[in-house]
């Protein structure tokens, strides 16, 4: 059983893929395989470039502000706590660029539940969102289990569900394109300030099911 989803993208993409790791690997990979051009960006290049390699002439290994520069996409997948500093250093060069936000403020209770270091109130969406005004943004592929990333986008290709939120619906076209390039079916949960749900602690995070069973959850 598929479920529906957008037609993939017609016109390739340059896309930054900052912090190649559990979340941004399998992603770049998925994306070159559609015909995407990725550049995976890294403090060391060096370290990431036997990965990318053998993807082929769409993959390359860069340096953060190499990957934004060259890029009309970029996806935000470095680990939580790096992400004030990073943001820091690109704000200007990300400004006018899509971004995707997958990163996890992952935090755990006393009582050991998974919570956001956020607090309540607040998401990551909203706040990356005020980080980078001239950006337009998007959360996505921040509740599904990364290591299910490159397997299910694979073989069993738009049968899961991706939850997405954004403000922006240029932001929101472009995000839904790619989790469908990924092999996903986007499921749109609202606006940032709407997005807890894919969050640590929210409905969705850690959680992996079909689009309805992702809605269900929600709420929707």
């Amino acid at each position: 059983m598929t479920g529906s989803a957008p037609a993939g993208t017609t016109t390739p993409l340059a896309i930054a893929v900052l912090g190649a790791g559990n979340i941004g690997r399998p992603l770049g990979r998925h994306w070159v395989a559609a015909g995407h051009r990725v550049a995976f960006g890294s403090r060391d290049p060096g370290r990431i470039a036997s990965f990318a390699e053998p993807l082929g002439e769409g993959a390359r290994a860069a340096t953060y502000a190499d990957a934004v520069e060259a890029s009309e996409v970029v996806l935000l997948s470095v680990p939580h706590p790096a992400l004030d500093g990073l943001l820091d250093r690109l704000a200007g060069p990300l400004a006018g660029k899509t971004v995707i936000d997958a990163t996890s403020p992952i935090g755990v209770s006393e009582g050991g539940l998974f919570v956001s270091v956020l607090g309540p109130g607040v998401t990551r969406g909203s706040r990356s969102a005020e980080r980078l005004p001239d950006s337009p943004l998007a959360r996505a592929f921040c509740h599904f289990p990364d290591e299910l990333l490159w397997s299910r986008g694979t073989g069993q290709r738009h049968f899961w569900g991706m939850g997405t939120a954004s403000d922006d619906p240029a932001a929101r076209a472009v995000t839904e394109t790619l989790v469908h390039d990924a092999g996903f079916v986007p499921v749109h949960l609202g606006g940032l300030k709407e997005s807890a749900a894919l969050d640590p602690g929210g409905a969705l995070f850690g959680l992996a099911s079909t689009p309805a069973g992702l809605r269900a959850a929600a709420g929707l």
